[in-house]
């Protein structure tokens, strides 16, 4: 894979461009993009981003973090706190992202959407009211561990992190996820499973797979 030196503002009006060029592949009225990255990626930043600069081309956009939409604790905690095969297989919903999120973007679909379900926090409701998101819209999904999952969607970007990488940038409370990432790679290998491949190793200085270069 050739990656090239970018600067995260052209990055991401890069990526704005691309997308405001798609049709949705089911034919839906939205658009469905994904942000996958480890917390250590920081996958909400460009995802906020790339919201932002949607907007500025006159794109109804909406970002969704995975993180609302975890299983509670009672669930998560079944195996230990600190199990990564139940943080690879049990924390996130996935059937309560798509009855939230992707069946409302559907063909047909009422195009409203839940922003998150459940407070990891508090470990209660979040009883967010829905928003409907315009026709023509985008929807940003952000978080760990999202390729995969058969997921509806019509672009996927993936922040790569080397496992040294993602090691070093992982906080000591967090390090028992390394092995949920591990096996992420062997499993799934989002670098190749996702449309774009952005190198985050050095925060300051990303790189990514050029789709139309």
């Amino acid at each position: 894979m050739r990656l090239e030196a970018i600067s995260w503002e052209r990055l991401t009006e890069a990526l704005a461009g691309r997308i405001a060029g798609l049709k949705a592949a089911d034919g839906s009225s939205w658009l469905r993009v994904a942000v996958d990255g480890a917390p250590a990626a920081r996958p909400g930043q460009l995802a906020e981003g790339l919201a932002d600069a949607l907007r500025v081309r006159g794109r109804s956009a909406r970002t969704v973090d995975a993180d609302g939409f975890l299983r509670p604790a009672s669930l998560r905690y079944e195996y230990g706190r600190e199990d990564p095969d139940a943080y690879y297989d049990l924390w996130l919903d996935t059937g309560a992202l798509w009855r939230e999120v992707f069946n409302p973007l559907e063909p047909g679909g009422s195009g409203e959407v839940l922003a998150d379900l459940w407070d990891p926090v508090t470990d209660r409701a979040t009883r967010t009211p829905r928003e409907e998101l315009a026709p023509g819209g985008v929807l940003v999904l952000y978080g760990p561990l999202l390729l995969g999952r058969w997921f509806p969607l019509d672009l996927s970007v993936h922040l790569r992190l080397s496992a040294p990488a993602l090691a070093r940038r992982t906080g000591e409370g967090e390090r028992w996820t390394l092995p949920a990432f591990a096996r992420y790679e062997d499993e799934v290998g989002p670098s190749e499973a996702a449309d774009v491949v952005v190198r985050v190793d050095d925060p300051r200085h990303p790189a990514w797979s050029d789709p139309d270069r």
